[in-house]
């Protein structure tokens, strides 16, 4: 049984150069694949392997204490979803391209998942907003959410200025897959004006540890070889596109435009 962990923090890290590659010297010994970025302002992980090796990197990020206790996510897959281990230098950690947007300094509140489904229960008035792009919004997402149909997330500070108006003096509550993108996103809404902005802690996966599937519809899209996590963090069915990198449903992997490994509805040219 293979072990996924990803975790982020965003933190001064002035020495990023000099962690390099210590870091990827370690998970190679340690046999872990996956990714690691490491840029001035953090880290952000996403790993596999045997439970002793992911347990080791935790052990050793915990020997630096800007990184210990980085909260994690951790799921079970029967094999390898990374083909090799890479270690980045980065600028961002998470790219916007904002140098005044700092997660370290300020960000929006967090609200556990608990306390955001007890919202939805009680059927309080918020506006539940996707932070993430529109080919993983296709993929799932949260009953009523409000989606902004961006490619990627250096698009986010244009389409909150589309949003109504009457958005900023509401409570918004913002998702997308782990938390990491919602730390920055949450403080461009506070810097452009927004009132309230509360972001998910945890993201998705952290709702559905805690929550199930509870107002969820579809499955969550992951950055690895799984493509799509359902609620109970199993892999799903949905593959993607080789040419384009598109998620397909099983409905769309029925289309006579996918051609594995050549095309599919969404890059099939006539």
């Amino acid at each position: 049984m293979i072990v996924n962990i990803a975790g982020y923090r965003f933190v001064d890290l002035p020495d990023r150069d000099a962690l390099h590659q210590p870091m990827l010297d370690f998970c190679m010994e340690a046999g872990l694949k996956g990714t690691i970025l490491l840029s001035p302002n953090g880290i952000n992980f996403f790993l596999a392997g045997t439970k002793e090796s992911a347990d080791s990197f935790l052990t050793h990020l915990d020997s630096d204490e800007r990184l210990a206790g980085i909260p994690v996510k951790i799921s079970q897959t029967d094999y390898q979803p990374f083909r090799r281990m890479l270690v980045k230098r980065k600028r961002e950690i998470i790219s916007l391209g904002m140098d005044d947007i700092r997660p370290a300094e300020f960000t929006g509140p967090h609200i556990s998942p608990r306390e955001f489904k007890q919202m939805l229960d009680n059927g309080e008035e918020v506006v539940v907003l996707d932070a993430r792009n529109d080919y993983e919004t296709r993929v799932g997402m949260f009953d009523g959410a409000v989606e902004l149909d961006i490619a990627s997330f250096r698009e986010f500070p244009g389409a909150i200025e589309e949003l109504p108006d009457d958005y900023r003096s509401k409570t918004v509550v913002m998702y997308c897959t782990g938390g990491i993108r919602c730390e920055k996103a949450s403080a461009v809404m506070l810097k452009a004006g927004f009132e309230d902005v509360r972001q998910l802690e945890g993201g998705i996966l952290g709702y559905f540890e805690e929550c199930g599937g509870t107002y969820w519809n579809g499955d969550c899209f992951v950055f690895d070889q799984r493509v799509a996590l359902d609620h109970q963090l199993e892999e799903t069915e949905i593959v993607m596109c080789f040419k384009c990198r598109e998620p397909l449903s099983t409905e769309e992997q029925e289309s006579e435009h996918y051609i594995i490994g050549q095309c599919c509805p969404y890059c099939y040219k006539v």
